[in-house]
């Protein structure tokens, strides 16, 4: 898929139960943003089968509140539905890269069910 730009739809609109989403939090005044942009567009033309999404923070402000945004850039993947990665900060070509291959090769059986023992043991 190509790159989306989300601008007026939800991140629950674009998360779709069979895919894999990776989702750039950026922001026009942030230098590591504006260095991670090739890098992410890159991967975007790389893996067609993944979903990459860029949400400009600064303009949906809403959709950085709700996901707890509280700097930039903020990488988040998800896959079939379930939030799998979360990191501050501008990745290498090789950082990002790896991130997905890991995310591909999950078993989501046993990331469900870690997430399920998580929710039910909250610190």
């Amino acid at each position: 898929m190509a790159l989306i730009e989300l601008h007026s739809d939800t991140l629950e609109s674009i998360i779709a139960p069979d895919r894999i989403v990776v989702v750039d939090f950026w922001a026009p005044w942030c230098g590591p943003c504006r260095d991670f942009a090739p890098v992410f567009e890159a991967a975007a033309s790389a893996f067609a089968d993944i979903d990459f999404v860029k949400v400009n923070a600064e303009k949906r402000w809403d959709l950085a509140a709700a996901a707890g945004i509280r700097s930039v850039p903020t990488l988040m993947i998800v896959r079939e539905g379930v939030l799998v990665y979360r990191q501050t900060g501008a990745h290498s070509e090789p950082q990002l890269t790896s991130v997905i291959a890991t995310t591909k090769s999950l078993n989501m059986n046993e990331a469900r069910a870690h997430v399920a023992y998580s929710l039910g043991h909250d610190e």
